[in-house]
């Protein structure tokens, strides 16, 4: 059976180099690497502008998404998240220093949407410091590839493999490594392979079966990498994608 999918080939992400000046410059923790439409952005002092590919991203700002437009964040440590559309991501706090590995701190806070992400450097040296918010539940990362959506009525148009919308709450899937996925209800831990769904924040997380999962996929054109490299997510010859 057909894993059910987003939009496209499944992202797949490689540690690909930062540009040269990027690590040194002052405030700049990331930067959009690949864009396909709208994307704005709100300062951490209220101002907002429109971002375009080679755009800084900062601590304090708020992403957002217009629609068909799909976003590429890539940041400091080489980790990596590409947003979909109406989709909006707060940097709430990024810390990173090569020489300080005490000092490792990234704390997202999905606020709609969905995304993809691979942690970087971070994620592998410091298996507590990678964590995202979102309305139902905290997501810590445990050095891996992972996507989310949050269904808020906004789903209509997403395939499932029953042919309805998927359901209200938070959609979760791990292609590699693991996440542990809490609230107030209570928490679990995602493997490769496997999918989770949290309905509310006092409703306990849950592993449900695959076929039953939403995987969250993006176009080739922003999940692939120029040049060499296994890109941000490669569709399995076994699995469907539905466009």
């Amino acid at each position: 059976m057909c894993k059910p999918m987003l939009m496209g080939a499944v992202l797949a992400f490689a540690a690909a180099g930062l540009p040269g000046n990027f690590a040194h410059a002052a405030g700049k923790v990331g930067l959009i690497t690949h864009l396909s439409g709208l994307l704005t952005v709100k300062r951490a002092d209220g101002t907002s502008k429109v971002l375009s590919v080679k755009s800084e991203v900062q601590e304090g700002d708020t992403l957002s998404t217009e629609q068909e437009t799909y976003a590429r964040v890539k940041f400091a440590d080489n980790g990596e998240v590409v947003l979909r559309p109406g989709s909006q991501l707060k940097v709430e706090s990024y810390a990173f220093d090569q020489a300080k590995p005490e000092s490792d701190n990234v704390f997202l806070n999905m606020l709609k949407g969905g995304m993809r992400a691979v942690t970087g450097l971070i994620g592998k040296r410091s298996r507590n410091a990678v964590n995202v918010a979102t309305a139902t539940a905290t997501i810590g990362i445990r050095g891996t590839h992972w996507g989310m959506l949050m269904c808020q009525n906004d789903c209509g148009g997403v395939p499932t493999a029953a042919g309805t919308p998927p359901p209200n709450g938070l959609h979760l899937d791990v292609t590699d490594g693991s996440i542990v996925v809490s609230n107030g209800a209570g928490q679990v831990q995602l493997n490769a392979g496997q999918f989770g769904f949290v309905g509310g924040p006092n409703t306990r997380p849950a592993v449900v079966p695959p076929q039953q999962g939403i995987q969250v996929t993006m176009p080739m054109s922003i999940s692939r990498n120029a040049g060499a490299g296994r890109g941000v997510g490669k569709a399995k010859e076994a699995e469907c994608a539905v466009q």
